[in-house]
Parts: structure tokens; C-alpha cells; sequence
């Protein structure tokens, strides 16, 4: 019995952390991948589509759980939480250039959050429903992978905060 309950508060936390009242309006619809599928060209969008087989050789069954199921890593746990390193965050999946160490900030929430991300297209936005609440889900915009949810509360100028899995990303160091 406190096993269950405990499991059933700390779902409630996890959900809880990064709920949203209302979603944005739509846009224009943690290990490094088994192979490499990294996009070498950040100016290539060409759509990556691969069968879940596929992917499943790819990734990690973490990065599987999170980018392809649409799951969520525990809060606080991520290796890129609390990163404050100068460079890239790309997606795992991918290498698709996602956000810069600039965009980040700490919001306390348990994952790696943002302000804005890279401008191009880089992140496509779905209305999430899942789990009782409406938030808006972010995905890459070049393999479709889930990387977390777009809230309004952000406390810089944008009023955004992008809250990504860190199993979601992989983080390209500044070589200055």
C-alpha cells in the first residue's frame, strides 16, 4: 500500500511540475545514438523517417522510452539539468540543432529548460493531451522525436519555457 501511494504521489509530482493552464497556438507543424545518424549539415531538414525497428537499433531504450514513446525521465535526474557549459543542445536522435547554452535558464522544474529555441524550423509543436491535462508537446522538426512541452511561464522577455528531457538532447561543447 505505500509503495502505491507513493508511486502515485511521485506521478503526480512529475506531471504536476510541468503543467500548463492553456497550450501556445500551434506552429508550423542520454547517450549518444548506437549509430550515427547525426545531421552534420545544421541547415538539412530533410525529414528523417525511420520504422521503429529501426529506431530501436539506434537509441538507447531510455532515449527509445522518451523520444519515440513520448515518455518522461524523472525530474532532477537529467545530465543536463543543471549543464551550465558553453555550446549546442542537439537532439539525440538526430544531431538537429536544437537550442544554445544561452537559451537556457533555471526554472527549478527538474529538466534542462529554455526561452526560445533556434530559429528555422528546428521544433514543430503538437496540442499534447495526454494524462489529464493540455499542453503543448515539442517534437524536432526533423525526426519527429518527442522532446517535452511548451509552457507560457517563462520569466524572460519571450514568457516562454521549452522543458526538454535531457535524454532528448545531446550537447555539443564550445571548443573555445
Amino acid at each position: 500500500m505505500k509503495t502505491a501511494a507513493f508511486a502515485f504521489l511521485l506521478s503526480l509530482l512529475v506531471f504536476s511540475s510541468c503543467s500548463n493552464k492553456t497550450p501556445k497556438p500551434l506552429a508550423t507543424e542520454t547517450q549518444t545514438p548506437k549509430n550515427n545518424t547525426m545531421n552534420t549539415d545544421n541547415k538539412d531538414l530533410t525529414p528523417i523517417v525511420k520504422t521503429n525497428e529501426e529506431w530501436k537499433n539506434l537509441l538507447s531504450p531510455e532515449q527509445y522510452r522518451v523520444l519515440r514513446d513520448k515518455g518522461t525521465e524523472a525530474p532532477f535526474t537529467g545530465k543536463y539539468y543543471l549543464n551550465k557549459d558553453k555550446g549546442v543542445y542537439v537532439c539525440a536522435a538526430c544531431g538537429n540543432e536544437l537550442f544554445t547554452s544561452d537559451m537556457k535558464f533555471e526554472s527549478s522544474c527538474g529538466w534542462p529548460s529554455f526561452d526560445k529555441e533556434i530559429a528555422g524550423g528546428k521544433i514543430k509543436t503538437h496540442i499534447d493531451t495526454s494524462h489529464g491535462m493540455v499542453r503543448t508537446e515539442i517534437i524536432c522538426g526533423r525526426c519527429g522525436s518527442h522532446l517535452g512541452h511548451l509552457f507560457d511561464d517563462g520569466p524572460t522577455a519571450t514568457g516562454e519555457r521549452y522543458c526538454v528531457n535531457s535524454v532528448s538532447l545531446n550537447f555539443k561543447k564550445d571548443s573555445l
